[in-house]
């Protein structure tokens, strides 16, 4: 038979029943490694392998600063005589409280200014390489705090808190930002809020791990074991940012759309964000928006009452419960490895079936307005011919008319519908763990506030449907930005509530101050909306390389139709 152009060149391998087998191997081979290391999963193994390098000396750092404090005590009283634990004193847990609220607040006061200093290095060099600096520098933090677990007593106490100066150039406020605005970019939106918890979710599993393990090396080998670990594991996530994420330019960031800024402005766009919104509305009225500032308000007091939360337990764990450091390491793993379970398998699956539920009524109520409109139009018009206007010559000159199909809703409104119950939730059984009075009853809370998470995440992903693409990352920095100085507003007021209220011996009381303002931070999010169905932004803010001011006609916003969700 002769040959033509369509002949196989390879045609006995074609025929070859073994060669078809191994080709289809080969290509299902290759679709599942595709799909095991797809850009969503090296993110998240992102996520949770810098998580873990931080990880590994949060439960050392707190029982450094309580043996320290110890020191610190003994140093100005006798000697202690009796059974039990020599630092099991209401004096001792106070200022353990009190010297490890000024670590948390003096780390996250730098965080703060680590976010500018991320969010102003993901514009310049891209997120991949500010996503590199943002962890090798906290192998050089790391590094240099084993020298305050050697010095001990007053002298370690300061050398831990001015090595958070560190922080303001790489902290964990910055990756988490950096990983985020990584996922925001590279993810479909009809995934971002899910993704935005599977990504909390490795966090947690990170945090989960590395709190256990360090928990347990300090006690088996000594408290700076940790501090090594988590120093050589700093580098090892350095190599594999560089290796395993893609590079993205810094001007392809949100489709290229983002205005072009520079000095000051530039540094600080996130404040901008939180700056109401002025909209067009299809009526041509123009109207302020405060949706993003009630939402970020809502967050804040949010933050306020749940981010203690963790810390919190630990602590009245150690001065009621007289729990060591492998204690705590279990108890802040269980509780993280819960949370992480939450977010990673249960989370995307209830703002799936929550969406649809939401899209669900959403159509029944239009497919409704549309029967009565229908119903309205067939009701006007003529029946009868004298009501008919004479026929006239014309020809078909219009172009033919293509009818506007269904915009799909994404659903997001649910979204912020489970943020405000998750607060409620969350306040709540914070509260519950007040009457804790054995072990266990603390080991039960742990596995059972993880059930309440997915505020950080909900969040986030209204965060970037109430914004406009070109400012997803800002807005995703302004969010973390209020989280951090929630955090650290929560780390100076509820450490000095804590402490008073350990030296009266009610230290308890304190959950029930969270619970309270996770009521308001409900409260303040009912108060948030979405911008009215067809509105537009008439400003945007910030000059461009030229000087130019931005356009004032942007694209509308990119959520979906928001109708049914109202306007403030």
């Amino acid at each position: 038979m002769s040959a033509d152009e369509t002949t196989p060149l390879l045609s006995g391998l074609a025929d070859n029943p073994k060669h078809q087998t191994k080709s289809k191997q080969h290509v299902g081979l290759a679709a599942a490694l595709r799909k095991a290391f797809d850009v969503e999963k090296r993110i998240l193994f992102a996520g949770f392998l810098i998580t873990l390098s931080f990880s590994f000396t949060q439960v050392p750092i707190f029982y450094a600063f309580y043996l320290m404090e110890c020191d610190v005590y003994y140093s100005k009283h006798p000697p202690y005589e009796g059974t039990g634990d020599r630092c099991g004193r209401n004096e001792i847990a106070a200022g353990t409280a009190t010297d490890f609220s000024i670590l948390g607040m003096s780390t996250t006061f730098c965080g703060t200014l680590n976010l500018f200093v991320a969010g102003w290095t993901v514009k310049k060099v891209g997120p991949r390489l500010a996503l590199m600096v943002q962890t090798f520098i906290p192998a050089i933090r790391v590094s240099t705090q084993i020298l305050g677990v050697l010095a001990g007593g007053a002298t370690g106490i300061t050398i831990f808190q001015c090595t958070q100066l560190i922080t303001i150039i790489g902290g964990p406020a910055g990756y988490i930002l950096v990983v985020n605005i990584i996922a925001g970019e590279l993810v479909p939106p009809a995934r971002r809020t899910a993704i935005f918890g599977m990504l909390q979710g490795c966090i947690m599993l990170g945090q989960s791990i590395g709190y256990l393990t360090g928990g347990m090396l300090g006690d088996a080998w000594g408290i700076q074991r940790p501090f090594e670990l988590a120093c050589c594991s700093f580098l090892v996530a350095t190599l594999y940012v560089f290796v395993a994420l893609p590079y993205m330019a810094p001007e392809t960031l949100s489709d290229g759309k983002r205005p072009k800024v520079r000095g000051i402005a530039g540094f600080f766009a996130p404040l901008r964000v939180m700056v109401p919104q002025t909209l067009a509305l299809p009526s041509g009225k123009i109207k302020k928006h405060y949706g993003v500032l009630f939402l970020c308000a809502g967050v804040f007091l949010g933050v306020l009452a749940t981010g203690y939360a963790p810390l919190l337990i630990q602590m009245y764990a150690t001065s009621e419960f007289e729990f060591r450091q492998s204690d705590n390491g279990w108890l802040m793993s269980g509780f993280a490895f819960m949370r992480a379970i939450f977010l990673i398998f249960l989370f995307p699956g209830i703002i799936a079936r929550g969406r649809k539920r939401h899209l669900g009524r959403r159509l029944e109520g239009n497919r409704a307005a549309s029967r009565r409109s229908s119903e309205e139009i067939m009701a006007d018009l003529p029946t009868r011919p004298e009501e008919l206007e004479a026929p006239m010559g014309t020809y078909a000159n219009d172009e033919p008319v293509v009818v506007d199909t269904e915009v799909e809703d994404e659903g997001t409104a649910f979204d912020l519908l489970f943020l405000r119950w998750s607060l409620l939730v969350d306040g709540a059984l914070t509260m519950l763990t007040a009457f804790a009075t054995q072990k266990w009853h603390i080991y039960l809370a742990t596995f059972l506030l993880p059930f309440a998470s997915g505020t950080a995440p909900a969040a986030k992903g209204v965060m970037t449907e109430m914004c406009p693409s070109w400012q997803r990352a800002d807005a995703l920095n302004a969010l973390t930005l209020v989280e951090n100085i929630a955090r650290l507003s929560t780390q100076g007021l509820f450490g000095f509530v804590f402490a008073a209220l350990a030296t009266v011996g009610k230290s308890y009381l304190t959950f029930f101050c969270n619970a309270a303002i996770a009521l308001l931070a409900a409260a303040v999010l009912l108060l948030s909306h979405f911008a009215p169905e067809g509105s537009r932004l008439v400003e945007t803010g910030g000059p461009d390389e030229d000087g130019e001011a931005a356009p004032n006609n942007p694209p509308a916003l990119d959520g979906p139709n928001r109708a049914d969700n109202g306007t403030t």
